[in-house]
């Protein structure tokens, strides 16, 4: 009888140490949880980077072309010409921007980067359609980025084959409507035309930012950063010097692409030189300002290349118009690829290089890019001389 109790006696006693390790186990989870809630880092990358992620991807990676600015060259005062406008503009693909009858403002739209695409409506085209049963149209696409180019152009041609059979839906005569496509800049629709400048942004960017973050981090990971602050040398020459190795180190990697986009690739470059690196030297001045920026708010290398990363390989992608159009955005996103500094550059980079403009139909970006260099270069500045206090 003893030993049936001693059996009962050690079991519960097994019992009891398996209810403290729960209880020792859960008290675990609730410290571990309460450590989650006070940290507000972890909690966004935990909840919130999901929402903001598939908010993004779910709106923003697609190649779906939508709201995108035309210009109607309308010749004809015909209704038929007018049904044609209006059922172009009630289409979500296309916002009408202009309706003109000059075909030499398609040119300077097309530069300034105002509209992608232009429709031209001959002065006889109903009078073609009455009398030969044939009308003629004209679409012009500005093809730098010859993916985009290629679907409005289909867009735009179905919507052309849907009002030819709005217009006689009993086939009694045989209309048929032809469409003479352009592709002005890339008539071979040559991706590279494209792409180009988009590494360009992209390794400008990450290289000088990521790198230039880094450095000044691992300075204080070794505590040099404060001894040189203390030193009798100006922390902005401090910076400076930080910043200007890369910045030659950049400028020598513009010049590798440009070579090898021109005698490799066969990308020309039908602007001045001297603007695109001028330019490119602007766009490397706003990196390593933000670099400089980012290494200010970091204390280790891990923390910098990770908001390095984050904050600008991913919104670049997305946001810079390189591989998915900005039109098709939603407001909201449209709004925030404006302070991305590489879609400045991007478009910077393919008007002067692709479509030669100068810098008076860049002067705007190039602003844009001026004003986001002296706030990088100001808030880092500022936020050294703060630590040093």
């Amino acid at each position: 009888m003893q030993k049936v109790w001693m059996r009962f006696f050690f079991i519960w006693l097994e019992k009891q140490k398996e209810l403290n390790s729960m209880k020792q186990f859960y008290h675990f989870i609730v410290k571990e949880f309460y450590h989650i809630f006070r940290d507000r880092k972890t909690l966004f990358i935990l909840l919130g980077m999901p929402m903001v992620q598939i908010i993004i991807f779910g709106f923003a990676l697609t190649n779906e072309v939508k709201n995108t600015r035309i210009v109607i060259v309308n010749q004809s005062t015909s209704a038929t010409a007018m049904k044609l406008v209006e059922k172009i503009e009630s289409s979500a693909y296309f916002e009408l921007y202009s309706q003109t009858k000059d075909p030499s403002i398609i040119d300077q739209l097309f530069k300034k980067g105002t509209v992608k695409v232009a429709l031209i409506i001959p002065h006889d085209f109903a009078p073609a359609l009455i009398a030969q049963n044939k009308g003629q149209l004209q679409i012009i696409t500005d093809a730098t980025d010859p993916n985009v180019a290629t679907a409005l152009t289909n867009y735009l041609s179905v919507i052309i084959q849907d009002f030819q059979k709005d217009l006689n839906p009993n086939n009694i005569i045989p209309y048929k409507m032809e469409v003479d496509t352009r592709m002005m800049y890339n008539p071979q629709l040559k991706g590279a035309y494209n792409f180009v400048p988009g590494v360009m942004a992209m390794v400008l960017l990450l290289v000088c930012t990521m790198m230039t973050a880094l450095t000044v981090v691992k300075e204080k990971e070794l505590g040099n950063m404060e001894i040189l602050l203390t030193s009798p040398i100006n922390p902005i020459k401090i910076i400076l010097a930080k910043a200007v190795p890369y910045l030659l180190l950049s400028i020598i990697n513009i010049t590798t692409i440009l070579l090898l986009s021109y005698f490799v690739l066969d990308v020309p470059i039908n602007g001045s030189l001297v603007l695109l690196y001028a330019e490119s030297a602007l766009f490397i001045m706003v990196s390593l300002g933000l670099g400089l920026l980012i290494s200010a708010g970091t204390d280790s290398q891990q923390s910098a290349m990770f908001i390095s990363l984050i904050v600008m390989f991913l919104p670049t992608v997305m946001f810079s118009g390189f591989i998915f159009p900005i039109e098709n955005m939603p407001l909201p996103l449209r709004i925030v690829s404006n302070i991305i500094p590489a879609k400045w550059f991007f478009i910077i980079v393919k008007s002067v290089m692709i479509k030669g403009v100068g810098i008076q139909l860049v002067w705007k970006e190039t602003l844009i890019l001026f004003m986001m260099m002296i706030f990088f270069f100001t808030m880092a500045i500022k936020k050294f001389k703060i630590r040093l206090a």
